[in-house]
């Protein structure tokens, strides 16, 4: 759309639902902003928005609400991104400090989004069946037992402690780890994780 009040009304109608949470009528936009037109304008701009698909009215007599090419046409075009304050920067690096491992990093980064936002924020990770393995790491930690480190193409980071039943200390016991983490990335390298652990079972064999 080339007409450049008519965007004008788009972005008001975002910003007042983006704030409010309610329909947004044309009173309400020239109340609320100084668009510089009659209240029959406003209506046709809005009715216009409407036929080319970027607002709706969510029921009968309502205000309008953004559609979704709505919301996209606004974060494209006519959105402008307010810098944060030092303030805020110090807060949310604070905040996001505290965390103890990537589970707490996702889950205070939605609550923050949610608080910034005054919206509901919603986490998903990635498949993890669709996930391939990165890396395996062995560290031994201790007698029998090894801290199994799996890294996964999307960044997540998986950690076990497991008991091999056999010492790992002194110059053989770091050969046969060494060997079994070469082994075990060789193997698993870029599979998915079901396949990896299907290509695993192989490995006892060569050992």
């Amino acid at each position: 759309m080339s007409d450049d009040r008519r965007l004008e009304v788009l972005r008001a109608i975002v910003q007042d639902y983006v704030s409010t949470s309610e329909p947004v009528g044309s009173k309400a936009l020239l109340e609320r902003h100084q668009l510089g037109v009659s209240a029959a304008t406003v209506r046709n701009d809005m009715a216009a928005l409407e036929e080319a698909g970027l607002i709706v009215a969510p029921h009968t007599s309502a205000g309008r609400i953004p559609t979704d090419a709505g919301y996209r046409l606004f974060v494209d075009r006519l959105s402008t991104i307010k810098p944060m304050s030092p303030a805020e920067r110090a807060a949310i690096a604070e905040f996001l400090d505290g965390a103890v491992d990537l589970d707490d990093v996702v889950d205070r980064t939605v609550r923050l989004l949610s608080t910034l936002t005054r919206q509901v924020a919603v986490m998903q990770y990635p498949s993890i069946s669709r996930s391939t393995v990165r890396h395996l790491e062995l560290v031994p930690i201790g007698g029998s037992r090894l801290m199994v480190v799996l890294i996964l193409n999307t960044g997540r980071v998986e950690q076990r402690v497991v008991d091999v039943g056999t010492e790992l200390t002194g110059p053989e016991g770091e050969q046969l780890v060494a060997m079994l983490r070469t082994s075990i990335n060789e193997t698993t390298a870029g599979k998915r994780l079901a396949d990896a652990a299907a290509a695993l079972h192989a490995l006892p064999s060569a050992f």
